[in-house]
């Protein structure tokens, strides 16, 4: 794997020098201060090749002034019935920190069903998370423990993961896609948990088509992975589905109760109310006189890579072959993620 290299930094920072306004502007905001340290990002998952890097990284920047990212935490998902359908069916939320001072954000891939909103509103949602942890949370971070701090953990849920899933691969390849060229190697480590046999039957074909780099940071805990996450975060950060008394089978597909506030995916846990409210104290500074207008937020969609789509199909066919064994079969055919 390709290192970022201090010569190639600053090669790249010669580079980034020659920005003209509006990238400039965007590029603050993408780097927080941090600006090597964002560099090594882009630098990494380009292989330290500078040019490869730069071209990523302008990448980036033009998308986000043709999507206007910028002004994306300013753009809250009204009317709150809705952001709250949002909530429950698209699984995501920051439980605290690890020892180390990482913020570790909980993701329930199993029960996630995304089907209680447009494409469009899932993505504004997914996208606005990124921003307010790398705009509010991370740089929050920095000054509580005194030190940079650039990354998170992820603590990713698979119970209730069935063949079902299929029906979410679009969307989930289009996250992964504008995570993958916006915001790369902003994830230290991923952790697996409570994994069924579906999973396990999809990982060992996934694996080896991984790169290694991507490969290095994910790991796979033996059930809910308590003992192991104890070992780099206290008990009170520890997402609520690592705590449950008896978690590790995976196979089940009991809802979380989202009315607990100690439940991380829930609107009513502190680090969603924080969010919400910071997103319509921005909007109202944008316009503190009319009212919020409805309607989603749309931003240019990338195709993934010949990587990413060769990935995609080999989950499928693992997850038909699992689906023949069990005599559950489905096509995937005429199976959509609601559209506007």
């Amino acid at each position: 794997m390709g290192l970022a290299t201090q010569d190639a930094i600053k090669q790249l920072s010669a580079l980034m020098d020659e920005l003209e306004e509006p990238l400039k502007r965007t590029f603050q905001n993408v780097h927080q201060g941090y600006q090597n340290e964002t560099l090594a990002r882009f630098l990494r998952a380009r292989e330290g090749i500078v040019s490869k890097a730069h071209k990523m990284l302008m990448d980036c920047l033009n998308w986000r002034i043709s999507s206007e990212i910028d002004s994306i935490l300013s753009k809250p998902i009204v009317p709150v019935d809705l952001y709250r359908s949002v909530r429950d069916s698209q699984l995501i939320g920051m439980s605290g920190y690890s020892k180390e001072g990482l913020p570790v954000f909980a993701l329930g891939v199993g029960l996630s069903t995304f089907d209680q909103a447009s494409v469009h509103y899932y993505m504004q949602s997914h996208i606005q998370i990124n921003e307010y942890r790398d705009r509010v949370v991370l740089p929050e971070a920095c000054k509580k423990y005194g030190k940079k701090i650039v990354t998170c953990l992820k603590v990713l849920d698979m119970t209730g993961l069935k063949l079902s899933a299929l029906s979410q691969i679009k969307l989930l390849t289009m996250i992964s896609t504008i995570d993958d060229l916006n915001y790369p190697e902003k994830t230290e480590t991923y952790y697996i948990v409570n994994a069924p046999y579906i999973f396990s039957a999809c990982w060992k074909v996934v694996k080896p088509l991984l790169q290694e780099r991507t490969r290095k940071k994910i790991k796979v805990l033996s059930g809910s992975g308590r003992e192991e996450l104890l070992q780099i975060m206290d008990y009170h950060s520890l997402p609520h589905f690592c705590k449950r008394d008896g978690a590790g089978s995976g196979s089940g597909s009991t809802r979380y109760e989202l009315s607990d506030n100690r439940n991380c995916f829930s609107l009513d846990h502190p680090f969603h109310q924080e969010l919400y409210n910071y997103i319509k104290q921005q909007a109202s500074k944008v316009n503190p006189v009319g009212p919020i207008k409805h309607g989603s937020f749309h931003v240019e969609m990338p195709e993934p890579d010949a990587e990413g789509n060769l990935i995609v199909k080999t989950i499928e066919s693992e997850m038909h072959k699992f689906g023949d064994v069990n005599g559950i079969s489905h096509s995937v055919n005429g199976l959509k993620i609601l559209d506007n």
